[in-house]
């Protein structure tokens, strides 16, 4: 159970994220903009962050070392958030989703860099099963790539190496900072880069605790920021960057999945076909490690 515990960790994060899509098209059509909906999410995500630091912690926060480690994991998951949705201006959903999920094969290849090694047979087989899947899930077979505007592609594959990079850096274990204490500083900071760029003026002009928007706040702050923040930092160090980017890939099936059953959106069988091709690439990595470990024990 020890061997699953940090990549089901990895993996039920990712889940939460693959709900925010669904959530923040409830909120458009509850006539709030996207960038008000993703501005409540850093905003309220902070505060609850914030409220646990409080009821947990009792002392002021500090930093007892690895200060840029935390500022770029909150620059890095402020600004996916950002240029993500600036990819759906000119992007069909579809297409954006298959473009932030460049971040499998990206997150793999910073892992290599940084370890000065080459991927393993299991990543390379991942990687290519997890590409196939994630085009039939996405749906894009039959979408028309004729026309669209180039700065679609530049912020679709610029949210892909953000993301990539965010889980990289939670590779790096903060000494002497606890992680609800890392948490705190990360959701400051992805608050900060989300208030300069998108909506700051719902929390002077009150609207960010107006209903319904406060409760898609506390919606998206929790399956957004606290839960995915929380867990990353604890797992990804102990699964590795590389294996965490591949582990990530379900955030497309609970995407998928989540506006089907909310939104009532269409499914056709291709979909599903790549949902399942996508959860079978996930787990070759892991039951990889898993095998190679239980050798070890036995020698």
């Amino acid at each position: 159970m020890k061997l699953w515990i940090y990549p089901l960790m990895v993996v039920f994060a990712a889940s939460c994220y693959g709900t925010l899509s669904t959530m923040i098209k409830l909120a458009i059509g509850d006539g709030y903009t996207a960038s008000e909906a993703t501005s409540s999410q850093y905003i309220i995500g902070f505060l609850l962050a914030l409220i646990i630091y409080m009821m947990t912690q009792r002392k002021l926060p500090r930093f007892n070392g690895g200060f840029k480690i935390v500022l770029l994991a909150g620059i890095f998951t402020g600004l996916t958030g950002i240029v993500y949705g600036q990819a759906l201006i000119y992007l069909p959903a579809s297409l954006a989703v298959v473009m932030l999920f460049q971040f499998t094969w990206i997150g793999t290849l910073i892992d290599c860099i940084l370890r000065k090694r080459l991927p393993s047979r299991p990543e390379v087989i991942s990687l290519i099963i997890l590409f196939v899947g994630t085009i039939l899930a996405a749906g894009i077979i039959d979408v028309d790539l004729s026309g669209i505007d180039w700065r679609g592609w530049v912020f679709g594959f610029a949210a892909a190496l953000s993301f990539s990079l965010n889980m990289n850096v939670n590779t790096k274990q903060v000494e002497g900072m606890n992680t609800t204490t890392r948490l705190l500083f990360v959701s400051f900071f992805a608050m900060i880069m989300i208030t300069l760029f998108q909506s700051p003026e719902i929390i002077w002009n009150g609207k960010l605790f107006t209903e319904p928007l406060v409760f898609y706040g506390l919606a998206l702050g929790l399956l957004g920021i606290i839960i995915p923040i929380y867990l990353f930092v604890i797992a990804v160090p102990k699964v590795g960057g590389a294996v965490s980017s591949i582990l990530s890939a379900m955030e497309l099936p609970v995407a998928v999945t989540v506006s089907v059953i909310v939104l009532s959106e269409a499914l056709s069988w291709l979909q599903v076909l790549g949902i399942v091709i996508i959860l079978v690439g996930m787990c070759i990595p892991t039951l990889a490690r898993i095998r190679t470990n239980k050798k070890r024990q036995t020698v």
